[in-house]
């Protein structure tokens, strides 16, 4: 039952999430109030990374703005990968537990971005679709390896 909750949590974010604009989502007031001095602005300068035919990076948008493109974009990644694992420990033990959980992972994915395409300010991407999936696989991939080698572990002890 805890599981069930967990994941209905998770969904209930996403949903309030995606139903947000932009400007109430935006975290650079509060970037800029605790980064004032730009901590690692050097570094991340060097950056350039192509999204939705254009190039995001501290030249172009600016450091708070490109920071905060890396915290949201980060959040897709370990958000989605947090969902899928909810999911697949929710499934029955089957060896297609991880095709499961990434396929309905999938759908929740592609059901946010739709969500998003009806608030206001927000547009749906094909790319976040696809990195909320690589988070997802990855999350899915470590539990997968996490259990293999513990299955391998237990046949030695045996």
């Amino acid at each position: 039952m805890k599981k069930i909750i967990i994941l209905l949590l998770l969904l209930v974010a996403l949903f309030i999430s995606s139903g947000q604009t932009y400007e109430q989502q935006s975290i650079v007031p509060m970037l800029e109030k605790w980064l004032p001095n730009k901590p690692f602005e050097d570094a991340l300068s060097i950056f350039k990374i192509p999204y939705w035919g254009m190039i995001v990076s501290v030249e172009e948008r600016g450091y708070y703005y490109f920071l905060e493109f890396l915290i949201r974009k980060s959040g897709h990644f370990f958000f989605f990968g947090i969902v899928a694992a909810a999911i697949y420990s929710l499934l029955p033990k089957k060896s297609s537990r991880f095709t499961i959980a990434a396929l309905l992972t999938l759908l929740i994915a592609i059901g946010d971005e739709y969500h998003q395409s009806l608030t206001g300010g927000r547009t749906p991407s094909l790319q976040d679709v696809m990195l909320d999936m690589a988070g997802a696989l990855t999350i899915l991939s470590i539990i997968w390896v996490f259990l293999v080698l513990k299955k391998k572990k237990k046949k030695k002890r045996k």
